[in-house]
């Protein structure tokens, strides 16, 4: 299928061929016929990508100082390679889509296929979206004018933050698509309204909405006009849903604004505010986020689990109706604010357009129709014809995000072997990263791989939760299996990963854990072989906090950060002692308001059978200046310190003082190396099956212990 993207390195536009995307639980997959380009969200993205590293900079300063800590502890060169690997993956465009259900997937109810619903799909013939971001559009609302829903809903929430009242005077500042929306609802719910804009065009637009208006580019003062418009008094609510640097739209609300008057930000504006404007009003100030309530809340909008509407009454999904609702009853026109209508196929010239001197206001892509609903594409996009290379490792990827197109495709093409798929459940980034890496497929379906006589290995990169799943599911395809951690999220899975491994001891198995393959590591576990004594090890993970609204924090998805990170750390202790683990414990920092979640604040005692014990701290609440991890050995009067897998150091040992590295190796590529040279020659997995499971199954019980309740 046709998906529009956009390079963030240079800003270019690209009408691409990509894999249809699958639909699942709580997903509907919807045949695109409309899609509405946001002038606003889309030229701005535009411009971002057509600005030089330094243009970047300047506009995400929050970024670079995140580039700057990571340069810290990693170091220069591998901190620009990471810059530029995400910079060069394709961003997917758009989030006001039109179209026709296709597909319904479980637990969804009262969408069919067939029904016409807006949502915030993206540019694409198919797009797969939470049915919690879907509305239903009802009977006389043209499929154009629904392309307008998503937009108008972004209006729909400010006005809700400002409660305006039938009869106040309320001021729209910035007259684009959603301000000219949003004067509309306004008026619609029996408000005098006042616009203000610089652009004639869309002064008159606001004025046939009943609107009086104000343009400062003629000379008017909004100030001026405010007052006559409020009759002296001061207006009662401000609406700001202009886009620019300057703090002066703020300014001028709060000098506009009656005693008590109400401001709400719905665009994009400088905030150097003066105390006195709000301080001696005792104005009202709020920024409205996007589309409503449940924006940016996974259990909303990717679980599906819908807000009470006797607690919360609008939703993002009930504005997307209140919205459609409008345009049925005739209280919402669109029409007018339509500028321009391009086919899909031209989509690359609607994009041009938004950073031309071409004034645009609407501009509307249309999908090529006849198309039954229920052909939703292909799920495999063949890019290459080569016949698979004879004696190499015939490989196929489930899983396209960032590590593994930046790291872990790159160290298995390095490895020799003979990319054949890529997978993503969107389909993109599988697209991206076959074509950068010379895959002969990109897919969105995982069984298309499994059933590929063509494929002998499966690499699992996706998230966790579904490793376990696609761990069994390949080896019963008869593949080898490179799952990255963490190699499951409970015991019951461990025990039937196990049970099925043992049973096809000619399939390799083998898990991502790349630290015991660091050049460093392996000078470290050639020291300690020459001590016959029992070891101290101590492991500082200065991990840094993480969201909690993150998907590796979510226990059912991520397992949690000891799963799905402290699993590392775990089998590097059990390498380096060269022992079975005979026990473990557990201690996680008190509980405290400030700290926020504490099973990512624990020290973890291990056990070895040769008496050696280790010390994890995986810490979330540290400095980022300090060193991320850091191994500490002491043995026989001897002691070893690694920092950040670039610094080695040792004391009192013969022959040995330190080894430095120019940049850090975490042993990603020796790892996937090791792994690809046992399944060409058929030598022994370079991570023993007994050990994989040894460290999967302590990691387990280590962050269970956590749980409330736990023993």
């Amino acid at each position: 299928m046709k998906q529009i993207l956009q390079n963030l390195r240079d800003g270019s536009t690209e009408l691409a061929e990509v894999p249809a995307p699958g639909g699942g639980p709580g997903q509907l997959l919807i045949r695109t016929t409309r899609s509405l380009v946001s002038a606003g969200t889309e030229r701005k993205l535009v411009e971002f990508g057509r600005a030089n590293l330094i243009g970047k900079a300047r506009q995400q300063p929050e970024r670079v100082r995140q580039v700057v800590e990571k340069a810290r502890t990693d170091g220069a060169a591998a901190t620009l390679e990471a810059v530029r690997s995400k910079l060069g993956q394709p961003l997917a465009l758009g989030y006001c889509n039109v179209g026709t259900v296709a597909e319904v997937g479980g637990g969804i109810k009262g969408l069919a296929p067939g029904d016409r619903v807006a949502s915030n799909g993206k540019h694409a013939e198919v797009v797969a979206v939470p049915a919690n971001l879907c509305a239903k559009i009802p009977d006389g609302v043209r499929d154009e004018e629904a392309a307008f829903t998503v937009v108008a809903a972004i209006g729909l929430q400010g006005i809700r933050l400002a409660s305006p009242t039938l009869g106040e005077r309320v001021v729209v500042f910035g007259l684009g698509l959603i301000g000219l929306l949003t004067v509309q609802m306004l008026r619609a719910q029996g408000c005098c309204v006042l616009g203000v804009d610089f652009d004639e065009t869309r002064l008159r637009l606001a004025r046939d909405f009943g609107a009086d208006v104000a343009n400062p580019a003629a000379g008017e003062d909004p100030l001026a006009a405010a007052a006559v418009f409020s009759g002296g008094v001061g207006v009662d609510a401000v609406l700001i849903t202009a886009s620019t640097k300057s703090s002066k739209p703020v300014s001028q609300a709060a000098q506009m604004c009656r005693k008590r008057g109400r401001i709400v930000l719905i665009g994009v504006t400088g905030l150097e505010l003066n105390r006195a404007d709000f301080y001696e009003k005792e104005l009202t100030f709020q920024v409205s986020c996007s589309y409503g309530p449940g924006r940016y809340d996974p259990d909303y909008e990717i679980g599906g689990h819908d807000y009470p509407i006797g607690f919360v009454r609008w939703t993002e999904q009930r504005n997307f109706e209140a919205v459609l609702e409008l345009m049925r009853s005739g209280a919402l026109n669109v029409t007018p604010l339509i500028s321009h209508r391009y086919a899909l196929e031209r989509a690359e010239e609607a994009f041009e357009l938004l950073t031309s001197d071409t004034p645009s206001l609407g501009i509307l892509l249309e999908f090529t129709p006849g198309k039954e609903p229920q052909d939703l594409g292909a799920r495999s996009l063949a890019l290459s014809d080569a016949p698979p290379s004879p004696g190499a490792a015939r490989v196929a990827f489930l899983g396209a995000g960032n590590y593994a197109g930046r790291l872990l495709i790159p160290a298995f093409k390095a490895a020799g072997v003979d990319l054949r798929t890529v997978v993503s459940a969107g389909g993109v980034s599988a697209a991206h990263f076959a074509r950068k890496h010379g895959a002969a497929n990109a897919a969105s379906d995982a069984a298309i791989v499994l059933g590929d006589a063509d494929v002998d290995t499966i690499v699992i990169a996706t998230r966790h939760n579904l490793h376990a799943a696609q761990v069994l599911s390949a080896l019963r395809a008869g593949k080898h299996v490179f799952c990255e951690k963490p190699l499951c999220l409970t015991l019951e899975e461990l025990s039937e990963i196990e049970a099925e491994a043992h049973g096809r001891s000619a399939q390799h198995l083998m898990v991502g854990f790349n630290r015991r393959f660091a050049p460093q590591v392996v000078k470290i576990k050639a020291l300690l072989e020459t001590v016959d004594e029992p070891k101290s090890f101590v492991m500082t993970v200065n991990a840094g906090a993480a969201p909690p609204d993150h998907w590796t924090q979510n226990k059912a998805v991520g397992g949690g950060r000891i799963i799905g990170e402290g699993c590392h750390f775990v089998d590097l202790l059990r390498h380096l002692a060269g022992a079975p683990f005979t026990g473990h414990s557990v201690v996680a920092l008190g509980r405290h308001a400030a700290l926020g979640a504490s099973d990512d604040k624990v020290s973890i005692t291990l056990q070895f059978a040769d008496g050696s014990v280790g010390v994890i701290h995986y810490l979330a609440n540290g400095h980022r200046g300090f060193p991320k991890e850091r191994l500490e050995i002491f043995c026989a009067g001897r002691v070893l310190q690694l920092d950040n897998f670039r610094r080695l150091r040792g004391w009192g040992w013969p022959d040995f003082s330190r080894m430095n590295l120019w940049r850090q190796d975490k042993g990603a590529q020796a790892c996937v190396g090791a792994f690809v040279n046992a399944v060409r020659s058929g030598a022994k997995t370079p991570l023993p099956l007994r050990e994989l499971i040894e460290v999967s199954r302590v990691t387990i019980e280590a962050a269970q212990s956590l749980e409330p309740g736990s023993a």
